[in-house]
């Protein structure tokens, strides 16, 4: 051992990330009989119920940047000296940054990308919004197939870039059952567009009463809906523990959206698979360990031999292991995976031998429409959605349009529900920008500050899509040539546009999201509002970089997102992804690392 290198400890199996593709695998090789080392970046943040004093470690304020200002210090950026602010569960942005390139060609330093350094990852901070894929969403290349009607792909890029999963959606059901259950999830199934093997949802609460207008102009367009599936428990739920409240429309609060859940209500990873195996609900051994940063992983040939991390006070430390499991969101995934092929020549070759690694980074495409109607309602009683449609989902409504794919639609009930959230995406860009929302409209000051709230407080409405990107082998993740971390390693370097059919297919949706609020029949003057697909660069579904198939010379990962030339080297959150679905996507990460924790179960 060379000198200063610190002792290896032996691991069975090492997962490395805490959110909806590593908790799966740990929840069921723990249960299992497995033992497994946990190492999460950030912090372990209890509920009400988990801790000694009765009091969540959240702040509610997770999701929105606070402290003092500060500036980037980060040298050769464009936007080196702008002020930003610090939110506690995501890096500081001279720390940790992430690099963009613009599209002026200038590149900047953003916090987007990260979607939560905390045990439970963007589990803890998303909505909950968790329909299934459809299945066509797993085989765009043979539902496209000899067409010659698409629009806005005049280089034939689709055709040539569409790729189906190498799983189809039957293999893939009986994991988005066993998520919906073990996680917890309420909704209802009539009106969509999946097929379920069993129904595992809990009932909806009721719908807040400004969806009412959602659903009226879905009703009014034909458009089957249904009641959104929402990663929130409403009844109690055995298989984590977790009870509710008395009366369950206490539920209702708005601040389940991009907040921290200090009632351990909503179905994060932590609260739903990994706090239960603490309470020896497994055979096997958990043992997590926060605060940890894994800095490159080391193969000896075939097989990945160590994990190098620096525990919570800095120090370096090393896991000996059998089995590692890949899972820090595709960004940090990718990023890590270079980082270990930076050090080590014959680990780039295995990893990246074909030059794919990074290539065909995906998000979604997603936009919407807005609106103000007559009445007002208290929004903060609520969760994020209320209603979604499959209609823009369907085969022959996607051919009509002559779009590759189509997405779901589903409205935002709890987006305004305080004035500090209008502030938060008033005039908003992306993540960077979360404070500055009122302070460049020099209209909203004094009488015009209370129009604006009395126009929009309670009564602004909007309805939202999600669909495929199309895949672009030039949107891709490497590591930046001179911008480096607190700990001296690259940053991520994130290159990434939109394509003409991603745009069309944007502003095709977007439309269907207007209809929607005029069908309504009683929102009033929709000059008030407004109609468009989102300017946000990256966001928080990252995915792809790491796509999975069949073939190893056009994939990075194999079927069971095993690295193709590795044997021991598993990639299980959204990078695995080769098109991005018609939803969001957290459940079918979920559900997909449910399927590679059983095939690991033959394995280990």
């Amino acid at each position: 051992m060379a000198e200063g290198t610190p002792p290896q400890e032996p691991a069975d199996i090492v997962v490395i990330g805490s959110g909806a593709g590593g908790a799966p695998v740990a929840h069921t090789l723990v249960r299992a009989g497995h033992r497994v080392v946990m190492l999460e970046k950030g912090p372990l943040l209890r509920t009400q119920a988990q801790s000694p004093q009765g009091l969540s470690d959240f702040k509610r304020d997770e999701s929105f940047a606070t402290g003092a200002e500060k500036r980037i210090t980060v040298p050769g950026v464009a936007n080196t000296g702008e002020a930003y602010f610090s939110s506690h569960v995501e890096p500081d942005l001279n720390d940790e940054p992430h690099v963009y390139r613009d599209g002026d060609g200038a590149d900047r330093v953003t916090i987007e990308g990260y979607t939560a350094q905390v045990v439970g990852g963007g589990t803890q901070l998303y909505g909950g919004v968790s329909p299934r894929f459809t299945p066509d969403d797993l085989r765009l290349r043979s539902f496209n197939e000899g067409r010659g009607d698409l629009r806005a792909d005049p280089g034939g890029d689709v055709l040539r870039e569409a790729r189906d999963w190498p799983v189809d959606y039957a293999a893939l059901e009986p994991y988005y059952t066993r998520a919906e259950e073990l996680i917890g999830i309420n909704g209802t199934w009539e009106g969509q567009a999946k097929t379920p093997s069993a129904d595992r949802y809990q009932p909806p609460l009721a719908p807040n009463p400004i969806s009412a207008y959602a659903a009226a102009g879905m009703d009014a367009l034909g458009m089957r809906r249904y009641r959104t599936p929402l990663a929130v428990i409403t009844r109690d739920h055995a298989p984590s523990g977790r009870t509710v409240p008395r009366d369950p429309e206490s539920i209702k609060t708005a601040f389940v959206n991009r907040y921290g859940d200090p009632l351990g209500l909503k179905s994060n990873t932590w609260v739903s698979l990994l706090a239960p195996l603490r309470g020896g609900a497994g055979r096997g051994g958990f043992e997590l360990r926060a605060n940890c940063t894994v800095t490159h992983l080391e193969a000896d040939g075939a097989r990945v031999a160590r994990v190098h991390y620096r525990d919570p006070a800095g120090r370096p430390r090393v896991l000996a292991a059998r089995t590692v499991v890949v899972a820090c969101s595709a960004i940090e995934s990718v990023r890590l995976l270079r980082l270990s092929a930076l050090l080590d020549a014959a680990f780039e070759r295995r990893i990246n031998g074909n030059g794919l690694l990074g290539a065909y980074f995906l998000t979604h495409c997603f936009g919407g429409a807005q609106c103000v109607v007559p009445e007002r309602a208290d929004k903060s009683r609520t969760l994020d959605s209320d209603w979604a449609t499959d209609h823009c989902a369907r085969a022959e409504w996607i051919r009509e349009q002559g779009l590759w794919a189509g997405g779901v639609i589903y409205n935002n009930t709890s987006d305004g529900a305080l004035p500090l959230s209008l502030a938060r995406t008033w005039h908003a860009m992306d993540m960077d920008s979360i404070w500055k929302g009122y302070l460049y409209d020099t209209s909203l000051v004094g009488d015009g500050f209370e129009d604006y709230l009395e126009q929009s407080f309670g009564r602004r409405l909007s309805v939202a899509f999600m669909a495929n990107q199309v895949p672009q082998r030039t949107n891709r993740i490497e590591l930046h040539p001179t911008v480096k971390d607190k700990w001296g390693r690259p940053a991520a370097h994130i290159l990434k546009t939109w394509h003409g059919h991603d745009r069309a297919l944007m502003d095709t949706l977007a439309e269907q999201c207007r209809r929607i609020l005029a069908g309504g029949g009683r929102t009033g003057d929709l000059s008030s509002g407004s109609v468009g697909h989102s300017v946000v660069r990256i966001a928080n579904h990252v995915l792809g970089g790491a796509r999975f198939g069949t073939d190893p010379a056009d994939s990075v990962l194999d079927a069971d997102c095993r690295a193709w030339n590795f044997d021991n080297l598993y990639v299980t959150d959204g990078s695995f992804m080769p098109t991005s679905g018609s939803a969001n996507p957290t459940l079918t990460i979920e559900a997909n690392a449910f399927r590679v924790a059983d095939t690991l179960l033959g394995r280990v």
